[in-house]
């Protein structure tokens, strides 16, 4: 999503800053903006959109000086336009920010009641006017930043100019990615590696509640308590292509552990927590036309088809609204029953997905109205319906959907929430319950991502397998489903999904000592049952793998081998579930041999029926 790219040496920082935003192009932004520091002060050019209109501003009106910092933003906290782009500046103090600050209304308050003018929608511009309060009461420059982050919950990766300490650049990191160039007398700073390539190959990653101090006398690495930390620098020998996995063996790893950042720009801006309500920027039908709706068809295919199966759970418990799931190429073959008070929502990673645009055509025709869940910014079927709703999960470059598909499932709770709140479904205080558990999702999936090195090491012993059966009930039966197909996708392994009530109505003919039987069993009301599948597979001799949550104690004799989620709200849990789906399949994947990120016969986008 965003970048930072900053610079601090002898040579004119903005060329240099353009041209490192331009290699972060791929991330997806709507706006960018440069500052740089020369002895006039600080100076901030925006523009709405791409590159070029900045590019276009400063041919214009160029910025001078050898210290700057620059930004492509994607919408989180605010709509895009040019007062919303990135840098922010308040006082003395100029910032560019990636991330979500979770508690800034309650930072916007305080600094509200001590005077400070906001020019902005966004969350960055409180990190702004937080560090020139500290400044202004006396600190230093390096202080200032420190006691502001100390007071920021979220996640953030911050670039920091001063007016008043010109000769200065700090940034820091907390959930998002940042790091550091050292150059020949001149340093870097950006969100991934490709927007420095061309100047330097010496780089320093920095952890979390890490900071880094860029003056003329070079670098300096500490806490945010201040204390100084000895960072090891690393010499970048990847191509262009590896540079832009980030490090990572494939795509689809890299997108795999993108999902907490991809996840907090979802939601990022569209939650109300002090009106206990979601906002939906694009959904362009109001709250008049929405309480009209009796009846929802979610339409997809594949992966966005299984988070449809999700949607329906929370669609229905939420909105008490009846919900039904087409498959997109089934749709309009069907002569589907479709009023003026039916929604068909569609799903489409891409936005261009043909049978899905074929079943919104066949929707508008018959007089429903069409709404769509997709990834991609004026993309065909997003121009097509009556309104979107976009996830921010960043270009997907690996063929098996990753983020992509849990950013659906985000943007389906918070469409079910709205509903469920124009319905009266939801009171302010059960959406506000639900935006405080929404909140926890990134560090919740960052819990779950910690599993990694225990799945792989399983999967060594499942590649194997000529068979695998996953089993879930509830909002978990579409998670067994999805990792089912993961693990056809890009390992070539059959594998089957079913509901773990079905099991004994077939599939459990299947079942020996051959046959890993993967089963998903969370903290809630079918526990007791889903623990009573499970035995009756353990009985016949499958090699049962255990997903779960909060009772893991309890099943650790019964099971081959079982992995332990945090305990979450139950509408969470299908989000969370996913991660250890997908990395089962990555892994045995990759102890196969097979091309992980385009595996045989599959498109990323299905454009023909």
């Amino acid at each position: 999503m965003c970048g930072i790219v900053g610079y601090l040496g002898s040579a004119e920082a903005s060329p240099i800053i353009l041209d490192g935003l331009r290699r972060l192009e791929y991330r997806g932004y709507d706006s960018a903006g440069i500052a740089t520091i020369n002895g006039d002060g600080i100076r901030i050019a925006r523009a709405e959109g791409k590159l070029i209109n900045l590019e276009d501003r400063l041919n214009i009106d160029p910025l001078n000086g050898s210290r700057g910092i620059g930004h492509t933003r994607w919408a989180t906290h605010g709509r895009p336009s040019e007062i919303n782009a990135h840098p922010h500046k308040a006082g003395s103090i100029v910032v560019v920010h990636n991330g979500i600050i979770e508690n800034y209304l309650a930072l916007k308050k305080q600094l509200g009641q001590k005077g400070h003018k906001f020019a902005s929608e966004t969350d960055t511009e409180i990190i702004a006017h937080l560090i020139e309060e500290h400044y202004k009461a006396g600190q230093g420059f390096e202080v200032a930043v420190r006691q502001a982050l100390n007071e920021v919950e979220g996640a953030y990766a911050i670039a920091v100019l001063c007016e008043a300490e010109p000769d200065c650049l700090i940034a820091a990191k907390q959930g998002s990615p940042l790091v550091v160039g050292r150059g020949e007398s001149e340093y870097f700073v950006a969100s991934d590696i490709p927007a420095m390539l061309s100047h330097t190959r010496q780089m320093i990653f920095l952890e979390d509640g890490e900071m880094v101090v860029f003056s003329p006398q070079g670098l300096r690495f500490c806490d945010l308590t201040g204390t100084t930390l000895t960072k090891e620098e690393k010499t970048i020998t990847w191509s262009p292509l590896m540079a832009e996995k980030g490090g990572y063996k494939h795509f689809m790893l890299k997108e795999i552990y993108e999902q907490p950042r991809a996840i907090a720009d979802t939601i990022a801006g569209r939650l109300r927590e002090d009106e206990g309500d979601i906002y939906l920027e694009d959904l362009r039908l109001d709250d008049q036309q929405l309480a009209k709706i009796e009846k929802i068809t979610i339409i997809a295919c594949g992966t966005s088809w299984h988070a449809a199966l999700v949607g329906k759970f929370y669609l229905e418990k939420l909105c008490r609204i009846p919900v039904e799931v087409d498959i997109a190429s089934e749709f309009r073959y069907r002569d589907p029953i479709v009023t003026d008070k039916t929604l068909c929502l569609l799903i489409s990673q891409s936005g261009e997905t043909a049978d899905t645009l074929a079943a919104l055509r066949e929707a508008h025709s018959k007089g429903g109205k069409a709404l769509c869940i997709c990834n991609v910014v004026d993309s065909s079927i997003a121009r097509e319906s009556d309104g979107v709703i976009y996830t921010h999960a960043g270009p997907e470059i690996g063929v098996a959907s990753t983020k992509a598909f849990t950013t659906q499932l985000v943007a389906l709770l918070l469409f079910a929430l709205r509903l469920g709140r124009v319905r009266n479904i939801l009171s302010a205080e059960d959406c506000r319950q639900k935006v405080l558990a929404l909140l926890t999702l990134p560090r919740l999936l960052e819990n779950c991502l910690e599993l990694d090195a225990e799945i792989e090491k399983i999967a060594r012993d499942l590649a194997t397998a000529r068979d695998f059966l996953y089993l879930g009930r509830g909002n978990q039966y579409p998670i067994a489903l999805e990792g089912a197909l993961k693990l056809k996708e890009i390992s070539y392994i059959h594998a089957e999904g079913y509901p773990a009530g079905e099991m004994k109505h077939g599939p459990i003919a299947l079942i020996d000592e051959q046959l890993p039987v993967v089963v998903i069993v969370p903290d809630n009301p079918t526990f007791d049952k889903v623990v009573s599948n499970m035995e009756e597979v353990r009985s016949r001799g499958g090699r049962v793998i255990v997903i779960t949550s909060g009772r893991g104690e309890t099943l650790v004799s019964h099971c081959e081998s079982l992995f332990c989620l945090p305990v979450a709200d139950d509408d969470l849990m299908p989000i969370l579930t996913s991660i250890p789906m997908q990395l089962l399949a990555y892994h045995v994947a990759v102890c196969k041999g097979t091309d992980v990120d385009q595996p045989r016969n599959l498109a990323k986008s299905v454009t023909v029926e």
